[in-house]
């Protein structure tokens, strides 16, 4: 079995104009957004054995927010991932060795929100996991993470190829901090 983790990265800032989109860097709350997931991952146990990472400075801001791991991850930049659209996103994940157990992609909506709403295989009425399936449909905001079981490898993952674990929003977690 498989796990995925699919992160936007939190809240980025406007504050320059001028400034490129792939050079924004995160905002006062977004950084605060990451810390409270980062903690929440952590209380989770939620730990990437490879994490895929966007090129942007978003991105990349939101990651080093993560950091340190427990057992350093091996971590991938990707020009690919900038805004990548979801069919890319599975053709990263595609390339991902079968032997890999956790894999996080620290990416940009609307194409993540795309891909987890796709990968969400449907659920019994009564599954518990309903719930977070009911959260990611209304949408993925910045810093959300939606964690993923995979039972298929890597290099096979389709559309309804994983069960929605759990999606965490950094709204549900300022009341937990």
């Amino acid at each position: 079995m498989h796990q995925l983790l699919l992160l936007r990265h939190a809240k980025s800032s406007w504050d320059s104009p001028d400034l490129p989109d792939r050079d924004r860097p995160l905002n006062a709350r977004g950084r605060h957004a990451t810390a409270l997931m980062r903690q929440a991952m952590r209380d989770l146990g939620l730990e990437p054995d490879v994490i895929l990472v966007s090129t942007a400075q978003r991105t990349r801001e939101t990651l080093a927010l993560l950091e340190p791991w427990n057992e350093t991850p091996l971590r991938e930049e990707m020009d690919s991932l900038y805004l990548a659209p979801p069919a890319r996103l599975l053709d990263a994940l595609h390339n991902v060795a079968n032997t890999v157990r956790s894999v996080m992609i620290v990416g940009h909506n609307p194409g993540l929100h795309e891909l987890a709403l796709s990968l969400a295989a449907p659920q019994g009425q009564d599954d518990i996991h309903q719930e977070p399936l009911l959260g990611l449909t209304r949408g993925f905001p910045s810093g959300a993470l939606a964690e993923f079981s995979v039972a298929v490898p890597w290099s096979r993952l389709t559309e309804n190829g994983g069960r929605l674990v759990r999606f965490i929003t950094p709204r549900e977690l300022e009341g937990t901090g």
